[in-house]
């Protein structure tokens, strides 16, 4: 059986691999079964890969269609009424945790411009809606939502008007808009579509390297799970290979028929891979996570990068095959690796994380101001530290296992075989150490410069958790009244606010007036005593101090003369009365100290009242369940183009943000495949043992024990991976740490998590491993043919 070549006739290498995959689908049963387990495996990391390369593809078009519904910016120009023209007043809203996005139209001439995904302009009280508000609205959770909407259903917005399927997006018909310009957000337009871009800022490096490692560190443990994938069924390959050297075969030959059954099972796995993602791709419209949601036509992959993962796949299962096969010596009467294999050395596995380290040592301490980091380095560093985890482990398995001391037959029987084929049983774990790893890691680098991108605001949420303004025209009054009988709100905290200049023209000086009751006037200010009709000076407030000179009694002040030439009001005046007194300054519940002058209503004159706006501060009881989608219905019904601003306790940067959710996602669907995957390959490994297990099961042991001698070959392995994992992980995280200047701290929690969650993976894949187990050890599994 050489692999002499005549003419015409296929290269010996490439006549071994075809006969490789001929054995692979034809040796009945037992060959199927094999090859189905490795392509199931690779199947599972090639539908991920598929993924992550349709991902900036969706991500484009999630922009693309953002700005082609886009409707005005802040710096929209003013255009006239025509035949062509749309008034667009933006009505958006927020469900619980969720956002809703609201416009209102008004069509001022027949060729007014559609929004994209409308078919036809909704009416004065009526409106479109995307499916997923639509299904929302008519559900029972939607109740409180009905009440705030309450237009008439006419139509659903289209996909070319939507980011994503679970969108929750409306378009309501609206009379009289044009009046409401310039008091609400809005605009009139002629066409959607952004034509006013502007270059987005640049990037800081800290970011990038974030984007960099979290790449890396979601796409490398699908990788290892690739490369264990294809070496399934390792120890029945290996006595057909014998039976091949007894025939005659060569080594060489050996190893390239067992690269082609490789081959075979990663070319099933690639068509298997891609139904998975088509699959998965068609179920993606009907899931939403952490708010992100896409069509199924976004997840298209890039075409160059699909054909990489076409190619690499197979590639890599023929040269880890090959690879693995060099430290085994198959004879015609047996396999050596049957034996006590020769130790582990270490010297070798050591290299490769600390070359990881060597690449990244560089970059230490260049944080913000060093330019940007080289990506290469980063990329290779993080990923020669992770690798370096799957070279460790072998050794690390094999070295403990080898001391352990006697136990119970479930112990005795778990660490015999740990002891024989330590090398499967830490294949079996490289994927999740290595998720660990690197979600540690990224875990303590996000903790780390959190502190750079994440502040508390400047809302003082003790003494309020909203605020709305009192839409123009109305009575202040009358608007807190509406409020304070909403169900859920405790105190409301009313405030008008206008600016007065000592003189009419453009050098005018102007200063705040705060109109308020006594008791809202004492949430901007320290008052000595106060009664409706008082007037207090504050001096020395933090913007006003320049204007302090305002205050003296009888300085004449004069309303804003643009502002009442736009409402169609003339200019009022006002002086400051004798009996003036003074008050301390005191933040208000948004952080801001306001000095000027502070009026109570009996003190104000009518037409000086009507130049004011109001804003309301709300205080809700956080025993009322949706008090804030309460406040919410309130505000709609008064002015649907009034939001109310709901205040958090810190702000967070949206790039950063925005890479954490993506961190979430990712982990979320990497878990998952290593759920699978180890499900798979427990599965594989029963399957292997089938004969064995029955043997115990015809000499009297219990299946109980069979059962803890499983969860004992699964814990041990993967207890000593997680440890490994969380020490690569932190040393990975402090290098990063830095690399970007931060102080080196361990992030105890995050690190126990992620323990946490990896070992709850294996715990239930070892839970849904019990069942096969039960039925597979049986006495008749002795029965051959």
């Amino acid at each position: 059986m050489s692999a002499g070549r005549g003419p015409g006739r296929v290269p010996g290498p490439v006549r071994d691999l075809w006969l490789g995959v001929r054995f692979a689908f034809a040796g009945g049963r037992e060959g199927w079964t094999r090859a189905l387990l490795t392509a199931v495996g690779v199947g599972l990391g090639v539908a991920l890969l598929l993924l992550t390369t349709a991902v900036p593809n969706a991500l484009a078009e999630r922009d693309r269609r953002e700005e082609a519904r886009s409707d005005h910016t802040y710096s929209q120009r003013d255009i006239p009424k025509a035949d062509d023209t749309l008034i667009v007043l933006d009505a958006d809203t927020t469900f619980r945790d969720r956002a809703v996005r609201g416009r209102l139209l008004e069509a001022e001439g027949p060729d007014a411009p559609l929004p994209p995904g409308v078919a036809a302009f909704p009416a004065a009280g009526e409106m479109v809606v995307s499916p997923a508000l639509r299904d929302l609205l008519a559900s029972d959770e939607g109740r409180l939502l009905r009440e705030r909407l309450d237009y008439r259903v006419a139509g659903t917005i289209g996909e070319q008007g939507l980011v994503g399927s679970k969108e929750l997006a409306y378009f309501a018909g609206g009379e009289g808009l044009a009046k409401r310009l310039g008091h609400t957000s809005g605009a009139r337009i002629d066409h959607f579509g952004n034509d006013d871009l502007t270059p987005s800022d640049p990037w800081d490096p800290v970011l990038l390297l974030l984007v960099l490692v979290v790449f890396v560190v979601l796409l490398m443990p699908v990788a290892v799970f690739i490369a264990a994938a294809v070496r399934f069924g390792g120890e029945r390959r290996d006595r057909r290979l014998a039976a091949l050297r007894l025939v005659g075969s060569d080594s060489r030959m050996t190893r390239r028929i067992a690269a082609g059954e490789a081959l075979a099972g990663s070319v099933l796995g690639l068509v298997l891979g891609t139904g998975f993602f088509l699959l998965g791709r068609q179920l993606a419209a009907s899931v939403e996570v952490f708010h992100i949601s896409v069509f199924p036509s976004y997840l298209n992959p890039s075409p160059a990068l699909a054909v990489l993962v076409a190619l690499a796949v197979p590639a890599a299962a023929v040269l880890v095959t090959i690879l693995a096969l060099r430290g085994v010596v198959i004879e015609p009467l047996g396999v050596v690796r049957t034996a006590k294999p020769a130790r582990r050395r270490l010297w070798w596995r050591l290299l490769l994380p600390l070359g990881g380290l060597a690449l990244l040592f560089p970059m230490i301490g260049q944080g913000d101001d060093g330019g940007n980091f080289n990506q290469y380095l980063v990329v290779g560093g993080v990923m020669l530290l992770l690798v370096g985890i799957t070279a460790l482990l072998p050794w690390v398995v094999e070295t403990v296992v080898a001391r352990l001391g006697p136990g119970g037959i479930s112990w005795q029987l778990a660490v015999r075989r740990l002891q024989l084929s330590s090398g499967t049983a830490a294949r079996m774990v490289n994927g999740i150490a290595v998720a660990v790893a690197g979600a540690i890691a990224l875990q303590m680098l996000f903790a780390g410069v959190e502190g750079n991108y994440t502040k508390a605001s400047s809302y003082d949420v003790s003494r309020a958790q909203m605020s709305v303004d009192v839409p123009d025209g109305a009575r202040t009054a009358a608007t807190v009244a509406q409020y304070r009988e909403t169900e859920g709100v405790r105190e409301v905290t009313a405030l008008s606010s206008a600016y007065l200049g000592d003189r009419r023209g453009e050098e005018a000086s102007y200063l705040q007036i705060t109109v308020a009751d006594c008791v809202s006037l004492r949430e901007v200010a320290s008052l000595p005593s106060c009664r409706d009709g008082d007037v207090f000076a504050v001096k020395g407030a933090q913007y006003d101090s320049d204007n302090d000179h305002l205050t003296e009694p009888g300085t004449t002040l004069w309303t804003d003369p643009d502002e009442t030439a736009a409402s169609g009001d003339r200019a009022v005046s006002w002086t400051v009365p004798r009996d003036i007194r003074q008050a301390r300054p005191r933040e208000d519940p948004t952080g801001y100290e306001r000095g000027g002058i502070l009026i109570t209503p009996g003190a104000l004159p009518e037409r000086l009242g009507a130049a004011a706006s109001a804003r309301l501060f709300i205080s809700l009881d956080p025993s009322v369940e949706d008090a804030y989608d309460h406040v919410r219905n309130t505000a709609a019904r008064l002015d649907p183009a009034v939001q109310p601003m709901t205040w958090q306790r810190e702000e967070s940067n949206e790039r950063f943000a925005a890479i954490r959710t993506g961190l979430s996602v990712g982990a979320a669907c990497v878990l998952a495949l290593i759920g699978a995957s180890l499900l798979v390959s427990q599965l594989e490994q029963l399957r292997e043992r089938r004969k064995l297990l029955s043997s115990l099961v015809a000499f009297g042991t219990r299946r109980r024990t069979l059962g803890l001698s499983v969860l004992w070959q699964t814990a041990i392995p993967v207890g000593l991976g997680l440890l490994l994992a969380a020490t690569v992980g932190m040393a990975l995280g402090a290098v990063l740490l830095r690399m970007t200047d931060a102080t080196v701290r361990v992030d105890w929690p995050s690190v126990l998590s992620m323990t946490g969650v990896g070992a709850g993976v294996v715990l239930v894949v070892t839970l849904l491993s019990l069942p096969p187990l039960l039925k597979l050890a049986r006495p008749d599994g002795l029965r051959t043919e």
